[in-house]
């Protein structure tokens, strides 16, 4: 059994509609990519550990950096929240964290989800 994560056919024809669209030369697999991505944020992984089926590290990397920076995950991640509807219920996870002050410099630079058009939970 493999403990590489795939997205599904499914999942590929829901989010392929915020992808930005391809400028000449046609991009790699955006399912092995968008799989690499998601496998690599999920474990907590350095961009060289990614596994070799999800393609060069260095292309994984560029495309979450590009990608990021358009505010693609952004776009499918706030699409995919609002179809969700009015939670039954709201989880609070008291796990605490502690960043290096470099870590700041993430939300200018865009690298990180942005969380001030998030809806306000009363």
């Amino acid at each position: 059994m493999s403990d590489l994560i795939w997205l599904s056919d499914r999942q590929m024809k829901r989010i392929e509609p915020y992808f930005p669209l391809s400028h000449g030369i046609a991009r790699v697999d955006d399912r092995r990519v968008l799989s690499g991505i998601i496998f690599v944020i999920r474990n907590g992984l350095r961009w060289r550990d990614v596994p070799s089926d999800y393609g060069p590290h260095k292309t994984i990397y560029n495309r979450f950096i590009r990608w990021s920076r358009l505010g693609v995950f952004n776009r499918i991640l706030a699409e995919l929240g609002g179809m969700a509807g009015t939670p039954d219920q709201v989880m609070i996870d008291a796990t605490h964290l502690k960043a290096h002050r470099t870590a700041a410099i993430l939300l200018k630079k865009g690298l990180f989800p942005d969380v001030s058009d998030a809806q306000k939970v009363a």
